[in-house]
């Protein structure tokens, strides 16, 4: 649950500032976020992980329906799951507008095996606590 409004929340899941301010598993930064948030746009996201490393995921926006619903192709071009680098899976997330704020729905498919999908289910974990965390700050 995030305590803004789900168009709110939505530019933070799409635009190169609100990316800027939460990707990425831990509390490393994010060195660069660039976003193109329409339908054949693209998104590439560069961010360092708490052990100094460097990850980059890049894609292209697949549906974008403000405030409710964004699709993206998902691809490591650098760092993340080695298996995963030739991959291309699909990322959507799924916003909703309750009483005190969006419920936020995220699911990752296409991954090759169970083993990079909880690697991947626990760095959006990491990275969605730190959104949920922005917006109770904001």
């Amino acid at each position: 649950m995030y305590r803004g409004r789900p168009a709110i929340v939505f530019d933070a899941l799409t635009t190169s500032e609100g990316m800027a301010s939460w990707w990425g598993p831990d509390e490393g930064p994010v060195i660069s976020a660039q976003a193109d948030p329409r339908v054949g746009g693209r998104f590439e996201v560069r961010f360092r992980t708490r052990d100094g490393l460097e990850h980059e995921c890049a894609g292209q926006f697949l549906e974008v329906v403000r405030p409710e619903r964004v699709v993206m192709s998902w691809q490591w071009t650098s760092g993340g799951e080695p298996g995963e680098r030739e991959r291309v899976s699909r990322l959507e997330l799924h916003l909703r507008a309750i009483e005190t704020g969006t419920e936020l729905t995220l699911m990752h498919a296409a991954l090759r095996d169970e083993v990079s999908a909880r690697s991947h289910e626990q760095g959006w974990g990491g990275a969605l606590d730190k959104l949920v965390r922005n917006f109770a700050t904001s």
